[in-house]
Order: C-alpha cells, then sequence, then structure tokens
C-alpha cells in the first residue's frame, strides 16, 4: 500500500484543504445543538419571538455555510482521489508493461485486469472516504462529548461510558473483516479468469456442447464468491445494529438522567435537548465512520494486492546498450546473424526444461526452417531471439552480441515478429500496420500488403487501408488476420524476420507465394519460419528439428530425409514416399 500512497504527495494541497473544511463544517454543526437549547430556554420560556426567529436564522446560516464547506471538501477530495487513481492506474500499466512473459504467464490476464479496473476503483473509493471522513467523524464523536462536558458533567459521563464500547465494537468489526476482504477479491479474480476464458472460447464451448457444464463450472465459483461475500457482509451488517443498541440505550440513560437533573433544577430543558441531539450526532457519525472503516478495510486490502504486483521485478532488464561491441563485430565480417550457443531454457515454475542445449548458427541473408511435433520448443526457441524470455544456460547471439547486453528496444527493433495467434487491434488496417514502422509511407505500406498475400484482403473490401478493424479483429478470419500481421512485420524492414507457425490458416498455393515473396524481399535479412508443415520449411538453407527440447537433426531438407528419423516421420506423414523420390 505504501508504494502506491506516493502519488498523494502530489495532491497535497487537496490532501490537506479537504479534511480541513470538513472540520469546520463539523464545527458548525456542534454549535447547533447549543442554538437550539437557547430557542428553547429562552425564546420559547419566554415567548420572545423575535428571538425564536433571530436564532433560526442562525442557524440556517451555520447550515449554509456547513453546505459551502462540505461542497468545497467534496471537491478537493475527489480531485485528489481521481487524480490519485489515475497516476496508480498509469503506473500500474506501465509497470506491466516492463514484464516480461514469466511474470504475465504467472500472474494471468484476469488477476492483473482485475487490478487494473476493480481494485484501483475501490482504492479511488477509499481514499476519497478518507479524505472527507477520517477527521470529521472522529472530531464530531469527541466533540460533541466535550460539548457535553460544557453543559453538566454527570450527565456527560453517559457519552464517556458509551463511546468506548462503540469504538470496540467497529475496531472489532474491522479487525474481523480485513481478511475477509481479501479473500474476496482473490475469489473474483478467479470468476473473472473463467469469465474472460468462457468469452474468449465462446466458439469452442457451443462446437463441443459444453455449454451447462462451463455454466455448473461457473456457477460454482460464483458461488465461491457469493459465500465469502455473504460472510464479509453479514459481519459488516452487525455494525450498524449494535452501534443503534448502545445509542439508543445511551439515549434512554440519557433521558432518565436528563430528567432527573431537570427536576433538580441543576440543567435547563433546552440543554437536555442539547445533549440529545450531540447523542444523535455521534449515532450518525460512528455510523459513517463504520462505513468509513468497512471501505478504507477494502481500499488497504486492494492496495496491497497492486502493490503485488508492483513488486514484481521483472526478470528480463535492459541491457546497457551494445552499439559499440555490435559495430565492431560487423566489421570483422562473416558474423552470424543470430547464434545459440548451448542454450537451455525453462519457463517460471516448470519442472523441467523446455530447451536443452540448443546449439546453432544462422547467418545474414539466410532462411532457417524450425519443424518438430507439439510441445517440442519451436515457439520456445524463437521466443530467445527478442528476448522475450531469458536463457537458463548458455547464450543468445545477435550480430555476434550477447541478446542481454542490447537495450530491449534496440535489440526488438531489429526484429520482426508474427507470433502465432494473429492479434489485431480496434482501429483500422493501417493503424495496425503503422505498428511495424510509424513512419511508413503508403508505398511501404503496399509493398509490405503484396508481399504478405494481403492485396485480397486489402484492396478489394471496402475503405482499403481505411477499412475498420473490430477489437481483436473479429471480422476478418483466421487466414486474412495471419496475412495483415505478416503484412505489420514486414513493414518494419526488421533484419531479423520470425514466423511463428504464422501461415497455418493458409492454404498450400497462397503459403507457397508468401514464401517466395519473403525470399524475394529477404536480401540480406535472416529469416526463421517455425510451422508443422515440412512444404514450408523444406526450401530453407538449414532446417532444425525439434524434439523434446532438443535439437535431433539439423541441415537440408534432402540430407534430413535420408538422416533424421524424427523429420522422415513428419515429412512422409504429409507427402506420400513415391512423391519424395
Amino acid at each position: 500500500m505504501r508504494k502506491i500512497l506516493r502519488h498523494m504527495k502530489e495532491y497535497r494541497k487537496e490532501s490537506v484543504c479537504a479534511p480541513l473544511f470538513k472540520l469546520l463544517e463539523a464545527l458548525f454543526e456542534l454549535f447547533v445543538p447549543l442554538v437550539m437549547a437557547r430557542i428553547i430556554d429562552i425564546g420559547i420560556a419566554n415567548g420572545d419571538r423575535g428571538y425564536i426567529v433571530r436564532m433560526c436564522l442562525v442557524m440556517a446560516a451555520l447550515g449554509l455555510i456547513g453546505l459551502i464547506c462540505s461542497i468545497t471538501a467534496q471537491y478537493f477530495a475527489a480531485k485528489a482521489a481521481v487524480g490519485f487513481a489515475a497516476k496508480v492506474r498509469h503506473e500500474l500499466f506501465a509497470h506491466i508493461q516492463s514484464l516480461s512473459f514469466s511474470e504475465m504467464d504467472v500472474c494471468g490476464t484476469s488477476t492483473l485486469i482485475t487490478r487494473m479496473t476493480s481494485d484501483i476503483n475501490q482504492v479511488q473509493s477509499g481514499v476519497n472516504l478518507f479524505l472527507r471522513l477520517f477527521l470529521r467523524s472522529p472530531f464530531i464523536v469527541f466533540g460533541a462529548m466535550v460539548m457535553a462536558f460544557t453543559i453538566d458533567v454527570k450527565a456527560a459521563m453517559i457519552f464517556v461510558v458509551v463511546i468506548p464500547i462503540l469504538c470496540v465494537i467497529v475496531f472489532g468489526i474491522m479487525l474481523a473483516s480485513i481478511p475477509l476482504y481479501r479473500k474476496v477479491q482473490e475469489r473474483l479474480d478467479r470468476v473473472t479468469g473463467m469469465t474472460r476464458e468462457n468469452l474468449q472460447g465462446v466458439r469452442v464451448i457451443r462446437a463441443f456442447r459444453r455449454e451447462e457444464k462451463e455454466i455448473e463450472t461457473f456457477e460454482q465459483g460464483n458461488e465461491a464468491l457469493v459465500g465469502i461475500q455473504v460472510l464479509s457482509g453479514r459481519i459488516s451488517a452487525l455494525m450498524n445494529p449494535l452501534t443503534y443498541v448502545v445509542i439508543n440505550g445511551g439515549l434512554l440513560v440519557l433521558l432518565y438522567t436528563g430528567a432527573i437533573r431537570v427536576d433538580g433544577g441543576f440543567i435547563t430543558q433546552g440543554a437536555v435537548v442539547a445533549l440529545v441531539n450531540y447523542m444523535s450526532q455521534i449515532l450518525v457519525e460512528l455510523v459513517k465512520l463504520a462505513n468509513l472503516i468497512i471501505n478504507v478495510t477494502k481500499a488497504i486490502a486492494c492496495g496491497n494486492r497492486i502493490g503485488a504486483i508492483m513488486d514484481l521485478e521483472p526478470d528480463v532488464v535492459s541491457g546497457a546498450g551494445a552499439s559499440k561491441t555490435e559495430t565492431a563485430n560487423e566489421k570483422k565480417g562473416n558474423v552470424p546473424a543470430v547464434e545459440f550457443d548451448h542454450v537451455s531454457f525453462r519457463y517460471k515454475n516448470a519442472g523441467a526444461d523446455s530447451l536443452t542445449d540448443i546449439t546453432f548458427r544462422a547467418m545474414p541473408g539466410e532462411t532457417i526452417g524450425i519443424i518438430g511435433g507439439t510441445g517440442s520448443g519451436k515457439s520456445s526457441l524463437v521466443s530467445l531471439i527478442p528476448r522475450f524470455y531469458d536463457v537458463r544456460e548458455g547464450c543468445v547471439r545477435v550480430n555476434g552480441t550477447d541478446v542481454r547486453e542490447y537495450q530491449l528496444d534496440a535489440l526488438r527493433n531489429k526484429v520482426g515478429m508474427v507470433m502465432q495467434k494473429a492479434v489485431l487491434f480496434a482501429g483500422t488496417i493501417r493503424d495496425n500496420l503503422l505498428w511495424g514502422n510509424e513512419h511508413a509511407t503508403e508505398e511501404e505500406l503496399r509493398e509490405a500488403i503484396h508481399a504478405a498475400q494481403a492485396d485480397e484482403v486489402v484492396f478489394k473490401g471496402k475503405g482499403g487501408l481505411d477499412a475498420v478493424v473490430e477489437q481483436e479483429g473479429r471480422n476478418f478470419s483466421g487466414g486474412q488476420k495471419q496475412r495483415l500481421t505478416i503484412a505489420r512485420a514486414l513493414v518494419r524492414h526488421p533484419e531479423i524476420l520470425i514466423l511463428d507457425d504464422s501461415s497455418s490458416a493458409l492454404d498450400f498455393a497462397t503459403d507457397a507465394r508468401l514464401r517466395q515473396a519473403i525470399r524475394d524481399l529477404a536480401g540480406e535479412r535472416t529469416v526463421f519460419i517455425v510451422s508443422q508443415r515440412a512444404s514450408t520449411i523444406q526450401y530453407a538453407d538449414q532446417i532444425l528439428v525439434l524434439d523434446d527440447g532438443a535439437i535431433v537433426g539439423m541441415g537440408r531438407h534432402e540430407d534430413l530425409l535420408e538422416s533424421c528419423e524424427v523429420y522422415q516421420e513428419i515429412y512422409y506423414s504429409q507427402f506420400p514416399k513415391e512423391d519424395a523420390q
């Protein structure tokens, strides 16, 4: 919580003004029972209507001034809370963007979404209420007790007994509620995760007729959330009845004591009314204080959850820069564009390595094909080149320099990558292509589209480059999205182009034209093609065959057909043996 509260320093003026104006409002409110007592004891007792009118005007003035103070306090509190929440949200989003894929995998998308939305909103609400009430409510409670002593010491002793009992109730319930609210947010994470999975996979769910099972699973998660919310709600709900019982008991004793004191001539009738008013004020303020404590408790729990994400240190840290080393290596000549030197890699919290002792070299202008069975480590291997993950052992070099020495921006500017899952963002086709190079010209965009075999997607529909792309590219088919993401990568003119199974939704003819177009564009560009289709990678300069995270074959297509059993198995499962001869 402390980690995010530092943003309140920028709102010091608002953080001081909000409670101060609330104190002024409370101060004027404490004078109202005294004015009322004078109306009863002097105006009504003596039948002085003029005095009653004057005192009523005084009460109206006190109310108006209090209202102005309250609105001013609300303005400052809202400004501080909203500004604080906005800065926390910006910092949290920036921090999430700095996390490596490892931390993202461990945290999970649903958890991060909950932190960015529900948790920050709860913290904002807590800050707002705290600034407005954390001084006002205690001031009214103890101020009313002090004012009661100025009226009558013996009657005021009732306040001395009632207030500590109320504090025990309020703070006891608060201590019992804190861990429960933390559990509420954790179970909310799970429900958010289930909801996200169901909405993203709705087509799969319907295709396999799993609606009822998913509804049942969701209901179980939702019931668990409701159960803990009901428990925390029941404990919190004890606040009002217990405080009302204590306050009303105090009022009964106060009225009885007041009647005796009036009958004995020690205090006036107006004084009793003033004491009752002060007791009522204490009741109202303690209810407010109870709600404040509940909301602040939730805000602290949510703030700690946000702080836990902020405390995550990214595994992948940008290097100091490798420009001089890289230039020196390039002058030497014959330096591999990409080199894996005895690389082993393991995902965080995994029990075994995903890649083991990977060694190969890719020279500038070469096309490297990577093939293997599902789960053999193909995507893991190419993810190490732009340093989405760090190796456990060994070294990955780009242009002869360890990728850990590069600044991340400089390294990733050299790489154009098309992921397995084609991702487009809401906007236009032009907006999406400019992600590759925001300064790209119209001609460069058209060249990239043509090379990616996306002319039909872009220019035969309405709008051309300015055609609308819906969220996640829902208005495009899988093959269309793949071609547009390939075009986005080509717009960058990268030194290293990585196609991670990015043509799986394309027909064989389009796939062949795409590979030919990339070869024509290649020049000194090093291309990595990950695929499970042998036809996609068979003309590569070098083919890596992976099996269970290790290279079991490396060479050209013809050589691997003779020497590598895994490659033979993959190839002949897709092409009859007579066609290969």
